[in-house]
Formats: structure tokens, sequence, C-alpha cells
């Protein structure tokens, strides 16, 4: 019998499909053979809008990643984002039964279970279920089987969504014949790829800007302390342009690209740029200091946004590594400069590690590598079994990340 299983990682964007296809073999050694990518339709905010268009799209980069890879994908692995997407934290406590007070398999099976047993709304569906570190008699600590105390408690990050909207993502797979077998959170997904353990042991804030949404993901001792995802993104600076500059959106997003910035750098009122820069007729001059500043309001206000969501569980002393940005908005001049004065730390773009093969390399791929990448460590490091769910996604077999 074969060793090894042909997988593909799978993110439905709002500005396009990407598709990795590896191969695995014992179980965790990866071999990247396809790559698909096709531009997204159907898909708005991470939410499937159009179900034939988001098919087509998503079955294009599907059928191109099988065809470069010369094999037929036996699995996905599906990236999770969204503004539909909520959590919560719930932590419970047990008194430690052996008479001897040494904390058991029991024990710790006992308060997780606790722990995770608080139930959602009708209609939801937990897609991750995060572990934080055990405490015993009030220290942390990462493994206490064994070790000697009267209370262990535990806490975990319970996301969820609305089971119609994340079926809305697997039977567009679905339409392909495929089936998918694991859900990875896209911010859990990108922070996975883009630190470090050690980086993660400091603290660290990654945060993914997207063109229809930004995920962002809080590291705190090792392990994850707040994930969230906001329906706000690069389409919405492509839009304040718009409206600002009174151009169109294909317009808009041209002068994005080509002049905008995350902070003002002009000074010269004077200094102007060619709207469409082909002398056709029509075509204009605009003040680049105007482009400057809707972009940099637009940036600053969303990465305060985050700042906000993070509420209390941020504190910039408890974040020795800084803050690393990802996603195809992270591009944008200046937005290093910009995250540093809203978080008060040094901040920079994320480098996908040396593992990662050149032609790979774009941030349009962290997001799918990073499904891998996280998958993997966590299926074998820290996956606890999902319990028996009824249901939409009854047969849908997630990771439940510890880390």
């Amino acid at each position: 019998m074969s060793s090894s299983r042909i997988v593909a990682a799978v993110e439905i964007g709002t500005g396009k499909i990407a598709v990795l296809v590896g191969e695995i073999t014992r179980g965790r050694s990866l071999n990247i053979i396809g790559v698909g990518v096709a531009p997204s339709r159907g898909v708005m905010k991470g939410e499937v809008v159009d179900y034939k268009a988001a098919c087509e799209a998503t079955h294009h980069a599907l059928e191109m990643a099988e065809k470069r890879a010369g094999a037929r994908i036996e699995e996905v692995w599906l990236a999770q984002t969204g503004g539909h997407l909520d959590a919560f934290y719930n932590e419970a406590s047990v008194n430690v039964k052996s008479a001897d007070n040494t904390v058991t398999q029991l024990d710790i099976a006992s308060v997780c279970d606790l722990a995770k047993e608080k139930e959602l709304p009708a209609g939801r569906s937990r897609i991750h279920e995060i572990r934080r570190p055990f405490r015993l008699d009030g220290r942390a600590v990462p493994d206490p089987e064994h070790l000697s105390g009267r209370r262990l408690e535990v806490g975990y990050w319970i996301v969820h969504g609305p089971e119609s909207k994340i079926s809305d993502n697997i039977h567009v797979v679905g339409g392909y014949h495929l089936e998918v077998r694991e859900l990875v959170l896209a911010s859990l997904a990108t922070g996975s790829l883009l630190t470090s353990a050690e980086e993660r042991s400091q603290g660290v804030l990654v945060i993914d800007i997207g063109k229809g949404v930004t995920d962002y993901v809080l590291y705190r001792d090792g392990h994850v302390l707040v994930t969230g995802t906001l329906p706000v993104a690069g389409d919405h600076l492509t839009n304040d342009l718009s409206i600002g500059l009174r151009v169109t959106t294909a317009q808009a997003e041209m002068l994005k690209l080509r002049h905008a910035r995350a902070t003002t750098l002009t000074r010269d009122k004077a200094d102007k740029v060619w709207l469409n820069g082909d002398a056709s007729f029509g075509d204009r001059q605009l003040p680049r200091v105007a482009i400057e500043t809707i972009a940099a309001a637009r940036t600053l206000e969303l990465l305060e946004v985050v700042r906000a969501k993070l509420g209390p569980a941020f504190v910039a002393e408890h974040c020795g590594a800084g803050v690393i940005l990802a996603g195809g908005s992270a591009k944008l001049p200046g937005l290093e400069e910009a995250a540093t004065r809203v978080f008060g730390l040094p901040a920079r773009r994320g480098e996908p590690p040396g593992w990662v093969k050149e032609e790979l390399q774009d941030p349009m791929f962290s997001t799918v590598l990073g499904v891998f990448q996280f998958g993997l460590r966590t299926a074998h490091e820290h996956a606890v079994p999902p319990r028996r769910k009824t249901g939409l996604l009854s047969n849908l077999t997630k990771i439940f990340a510890a880390s």
C-alpha cells in the first residue's frame, strides 16, 4: 500500500483562487507538485455570493493545478476566512482526582472537554478549538501529565461560523468531485508560515491584508491568544480613491497600485500624476498628495480597527517580535511605518521560510502554503480528536489546533 497521498490546499479568496497540490509521504513530508491560480469570481469578503461563478473559477484553478501536478487530487484542505466568522473564549477547571495529586490523562481529557462544551447558537459550526496553555495551581505548564498539583485549568479560543456559509465553500470544491477533509483558519495558516517558534514564544502579531478581508492572529508565549477577521481590506482603499477622486473603480485600482501609500510623503500640491497615462481622450492629471492622503487615511483606520478588536489582549511589552504584515495589500509602500505608528512596535513584511521555492514566494501563496504547514504540524504535534457532531458538516474532519 502506498504511503503517500495527494492533497490540495485551496484558498477561495475575493481576489484570486489559489491551489497548491502536494504529495505527502510518511504522514508529514511534503513535496509541492502543482500550482493553480485563477481570478476569483462570485466571492465577496470571503463569502460565496454567486455559486456558479465561484465554481467555475475554483474548478479552473483546481484543473490547472492537477494538470501541472500530473496527478489526481485525493482530498482538499480548505482555508476559511470572512466577516461571517466569530470567536469566543471559554475556560474550565477540575480538581486533580488522584490521591497523590498527580495529574493523569483523565484529568487532562476532563478539563479539555469541559472547556470546549459550551454550546453554539443554532446554525453555527465550529471551525477551530484553539487551546491555550494549561495552568496547574495557577502556573502555566505546557504538559501537566505526571506533574503534582491540586487544580488544573485550561481555556479554548473557539472559532465558529454559520453552517450555511461554511458549507457554500465546501460545496464549491465538492462540485469538482473532491472531498474537503480539513478546514484551516486563514489567519492561523498565514501565521504558521510567516512566524518562527521563537517569534511566537516572544509574542508576535500577524496581519494579513487581502482584497476583501483582513485576517489577524496574535501569539503570546508560543500560543495563539486572539485571532479574527475584518470585512475591510484593499477593496475599501480602492473604493475610497474612486469616490474621493471621482474616477472609476478600475482607474482607482490602477492609481492605488502605482501611486498610493500608507503614509503621506508628498508635500508639494503641484506634484501631479496622469490618470491613465496614455494621452487618451479624457486623460487628466490628479494631485499625488490627494492619492496618498486618501490611501493613508483608510490604511490608518484599518490598522486602528485591528488594534481595537484585539482589545486588552494586545500589550506591546508582550509582543517582542513585533508586527508581521502579509497579503497582497501589504505591498503598499509605507505600511510598515503606519503599523509601527499604530501598534508602537517594529513592523515588517512577512517572508516565507527558506524551504519555499522562489516561484511560490509571492504573498498570494502565503495562506495556501500555510495551510499545508499548519495542517501537518497540528495534526502530528497538537491535534485534539474531534468530537462526533451532527448536522450539515457531520462527516467533515477538522483540525482542532492546540498551538
